[in-house]
Parts: C-alpha cells; structure tokens; sequence
C-alpha cells in the first residue's frame, strides 16, 4: 500500500494501519473526541468545542464516511483504535487524532504517509491540505507541512491553512 517511504515507516512500527468499516464509525469518533478533549479542547472556547462536537457527530459527515466520500483511515493496536486520518474534498486532511498514551510512537506520521500517499495515487492531487488545530501546527510542519495563511476562527474553532507538497 504505498510508496518506498511508506513501507519503510510501516516495517518499523508495530500497528496496523487499514480503513475504517461501517462498525467502526462510533468507536473511531470516541477516540476522536477523547483525544480532543485532552489535547485541543484547552486552546478552544466553549462555542468551539461545541462546534467540533457537532462535527463529529453530525449525519451528514457519517453518511458521507458510508458513501465512500469521507474517507477513515484507522490505527490500530490489536483491535483498539488508537489512531484516526480522514480524508475529504480529495486532498483535505479531515481530522488526525492519535490517542495519547501512543504520541510520539509514530503514529501520525504513518497516517500522514498513508492518507498524502492515498490523495496522491487515487486522486491525482500534488497538495495535501489541512486546517490545523493550534496543538498540532508543530507536528505538521515536521511532517513537512507549511503555513498558507494566518490563524483564523470560525464558530470558535481555531486553525492554521497549511499544505505539503506531494
């Protein structure tokens, strides 16, 4: 599934990487909203959490997921999820959570590797894109991401428009 480098960051981590089944949906956006709540809750208002709770949970962005058009992408470490890329508009990285207790293990790296990996070869696009909580604007600019524009604030939610070259 992939590209050399692909490869090479899947044969030195143990978790299993694949995309995400129609009964995974509720326990993938749990992990989502934990790890939020840890991480990236701090950094928003009270409106934006709201808002990204709503994100969440809203029908249209699961029948979306069920249509094939948002697509999840898990980790996992035996059957738990501890990790979650999606994919929307071809080339947008969604959301990208990885549960705490497997941070700086590699995790979202490979998710990174393996969605920009999938948004090159599937659909053709040479930018992958993503609106960056304030927690994780480091992490992307390692992952070679850039800043397009200044941070801005919709409905409470905080982000930074970043892209990668693929």
């Amino acid at each position: 599934m992939g590209s050399g480098k692909v490869e090479e960051l899947l044969n030195n981590i143990p978790y299993d990487f694949r995309w995400a089944r129609e009964d995974e949906w509720k326990s993938a956006m749990i992990m989502v909203w934990k790890t939020f709540m840890s991480y990236d809750s701090p950094d928003y208002s009270e409106e934006g959490v709201k808002e990204f709770f709503e994100f969440i949970t809203d029908d249209d962005i699961y029948k979306a997921f069920l249509k094939g058009t948002y697509r999840v992408m898990l980790a996992l470490d035996g059957d738990r999820i501890i990790g979650v890329g999606s994919i929307r508009n071809m080339n947008v990285l969604s959301l990208l959570f990885v549960d705490g207790e497997y941070h700086h293990k590699g995790v979202g790296s490979v998710l990174i590797e393996l969605l920009g990996d999938y948004v090159k070869r599937r659909n053709g696009e040479l930018l992958f894109k993503v609106k960056s909580s304030p927690y994780a604007v480091g992490f992307y600019k390692e992952q070679g991401f850039y800043a397009t524009g200044e941070e801005q604030v919709k409905a409470g939610i905080r982000v930074t428009p970043m892209e990668k070259r693929l």
